[in-house]
């Protein structure tokens, strides 16, 4: 990453109404066996693909947080209605991948996953970005990125806003 894409100072990122916070894992429970769990992890990155490639799927954007055995997508929604439209289309990349896991480890223990999704509504979330790139909310579809001052200075401020 360049420098030139650092934002020097404090900014902050703002949404106009509710948004959905979609956080999805899974866990390895034996590193060691990568053909356990290597088809469910391959599969995630040919699903982000199709949903930042259609800009009316509802999807604004996503984080990657990879671990050896914990990784994480956080990734942001325009609303509930998008997310379960995707993740029940037939003729997209999740359903099929969904019942290929549920076929193929199911519960078995040889993989773990989750997921946790929240509503979020405008004025209940507050964000700071230090000397940072675009990150998490500031980087995704919609979002106004601006310095952190004024009336959003202060976390209880942007809380409010």
């Amino acid at each position: 990453m360049s420098a030139s894409s650092i934002f020097n100072g404090r900014m902050t990122a703002r949404r106009d109404g509710p948004f959905i916070l979609f956080l999805i894992g899974m866990r390895v429970h034996r590193p060691w066996a990568p053909w356990e769990w290597l088809p469910v992890f391959s599969a995630m990155p040919a699903m982000m693909k199709e949903i930042a490639q259609n800009p009316d799927s509802g999807f604004l954007g996503a984080e990657s947080f990879l671990s050896l055995t914990n990784p994480l997508i956080v990734q942001y929604w325009k609303d509930f209605d998008s997310l379960l439209a995707y993740a029940h289309d037939k003729e997209g990349k999740h359903f099929p991948a969904w019942a290929r896991f549920n076929r193929e480890v199911g519960g078995n223990g040889k993989v773990g996953i989750w997921h946790e999704t929240y509503r979020i509504e405008a004025g209940a979330y507050e964000t700071i970005y230090g000397n940072m790139p675009r990150t998490g909310l500031g980087r995704t579809r919609g979002v106004a990125h601006g310095k952190a001052e004024g009336r959003l200075a202060g976390a209880k401020e942007r809380m409010g806003a």
